[in-house]
């Protein structure tokens, strides 16, 4: 199968791993919300979509559940992500520096303790990759971004029209 599977988020989201994970044989597509991302295939631009389902600790993705049914589109397989979280600043940054992290806010739930404990408020991203790329071009050693790699898993379901 060629072509372009959609996914949310920026290149190095788990989405996006998700997709060259699950067909290697085509090319990621970024958009910046599920909907683009249905929409994608709805229009053609693409003839699957990547849609994260459900998170083994944070539980179902919402979003999804509400879009799926209304989007037209039908799963037509799965693909497990295991999900590895760390939290990750600009060189030479410790974390007694950081007082905020930004990530997606699933990945903000999963880390809620550890930041909690660390006395570093949480702010809510479009995605990981988006904040981890954010934290490295605003080189601000009290800012971290949650992003790969602590312990959690997730699966993700291709879809198409």
């Amino acid at each position: 199968m060629s072509g372009k599977i959609a996914f949310q988020g920026e290149p190095g989201a788990y989405s996006h791993e998700a997709c060259t994970g699950a067909r290697p044989d085509m090319e990621p597509m970024p958009c910046s919300t599920f909907e683009d991302a249905v929409d994608a295939v709805r229009s053609g631009a693409a003839r699957l979509a990547m849609l994260p389902v459900e998170n083994s600790i944070y539980g179902r993705v919402a979003d999804i559940h509400r879009l799926l049914p209304e989007s037209g589109l039908h799963i037509v397989g799965e693909h497990f992500v295991p999900i590895h979280i760390n939290l990750l600043g600009i060189p030479g940054a410790a974390l007694s520096e950081i007082r905020t992290a930004i990530s997606h806010m699933v990945l903000l739930g999963q880390c809620r303790e550890f930041i909690r404990q660390n006395g570093i408020r949480s702010q809510i991203w479009t995605d990981t990759a988006a904040s981890a790329k954010h934290v490295a071009e605003a080189g601000d050693p009290t800012l971290a971004a949650g992003g790969r790699n602590l312990r959690a898993g997730s699966n993700s379901a291709p879809h198409r029209g």
